[in-house]
Parts: structure tokens; sequence; C-alpha cells
């Protein structure tokens, strides 16, 4: 992983977990503060600032994750290519593009920013609420995908047709078509009007 100022105060020496902190923001995505993360998804939720990526093939064709079962939140479920939160400090760029490795094994050969969306979706599974300020970022990846099986079960390359078929089949997190639907503008500028998103 790499060592940047946020990520340095986030990776204890010691072996131990330290509690994991998201950045709690206001209605206009301004700091206002931090939560411990399982606190902020506790009903009612705490707003805080969050990430979703989605990657595409030469194909056009975006890669899906199924989280992986021994997650708290969503376990199972189909979502987006990453999702996650940037550790407080942390810029959600490059949030966005460490978790992309730790998760998939695989760094984007592109990524670029893709506006924000803000979004509350309680989780009837789990019980828990994502209230988030939500960066979104487009971008491709070339590179032989190594998941790491604590965070991922299964991975998949779907054009549109594909994706609605399994959406129709398939569970997927609460805020997959949130963050699909608010990221369509910039997909279909990286991926053409042919690819069909």
């Amino acid at each position: 992983m790499p060592i940047t100022p946020a990520t340095a105060t986030h990776s204890p020496s010691n072996g131990t977990a330290d509690a994991i902190l998201l950045e709690l923001v206001d209605e206009d995505g301004v700091t206002i503060g931090t939560a411990e993360k399982l606190a902020a998804h506790q009903p009612p939720g705490q707003l805080h600032r969050a990430f979703s990526v989605f990657l595409f093939d030469e194909y056009g064709r975006l890669l899906l994750q199924q989280r992986a079962l021994g997650k708290y939140h969503s376990p199972g479920v189909w979502s987006n290519t990453c999702c996650g939160h940037p550790y407080p400090g942390e810029a959600p760029f490059a949030a966005a593009a460490r978790r992309t490795f730790e998760e998939l094994g695989a760094s984007p050969s592109l990524l670029a920013e893709a506006g924000t969306v803000r979004y509350n979706h309680p989780d009837p599974e789990s019980g828990l609420v994502e209230q988030e300020y939500n960066h979104l970022f487009v971008g491709m990846v070339q590179a032989v995908l190594r998941p790491d099986p604590a965070e991922v079960a299964s991975t998949a390359f779907v054009t549109p047709p594909e994706l609605a078929e399994r959406h129709a089949k398939d569970t997927f997190s609460s805020w997959f078509m949130t963050v699909l639907d608010a990221a369509r503008p910039a997909i279909r500028e990286l991926t053409g009007t042919s690819a069909g998103w």
C-alpha cells in the first residue's frame, strides 16, 4: 500500500487493528468531524464521505464485484467495481486508487473524477444505513485481477444487457443503481455511445 500522510496514520505498526474512522461531512461535502465506521452506519446514519469506482475493459464492459461473504455490511451482494471510504484527510481520488488495488490486486490504467452524489440507503439485511456523500470515479482496468478473498467473492465483466439480466436475478447493493445512474454521463464519455451505457 502506498504510504501517504493519511494512510501512515491508519496503518498500525504494532499489528493491532485500530478503529477505522470516517470523515463526517455536511450537505455540501465539507468536513465537520470524524466517527468510527460502524457507528457512522448505525441508524439513522451519519453523513460521511465515500467513493465509488466504475472500471471498464477495452470492450466497454463494466467490472462488477461480489462482496465477500465475511463482510459485516452487505455481504455476498454484487456491486460496482470498488467502493469505500477515504481515511480522514485522504483525498477521495487517492482512496479510490488505493482500495481498488487492495481489493482487486490491480490498479486502474485510467481513473477520472465523475462527480458526486448524496444518498440515504438503509440496508434491510444488516439494519445499517448508508448516509453518504459519494465521490464517483470512472476508468479502465487492463491488468490481471488478483482479488483479495477477504474482500471479494467473485468478479464479472458485463455489458449493459448482461447487467440488466444479472440485476434481475441476483442481489445487488442498496446503493448500486444510485451511484451507477449518477456516474452514467461520465461512463458514456469514457466508453462511447456504442457501448450502450
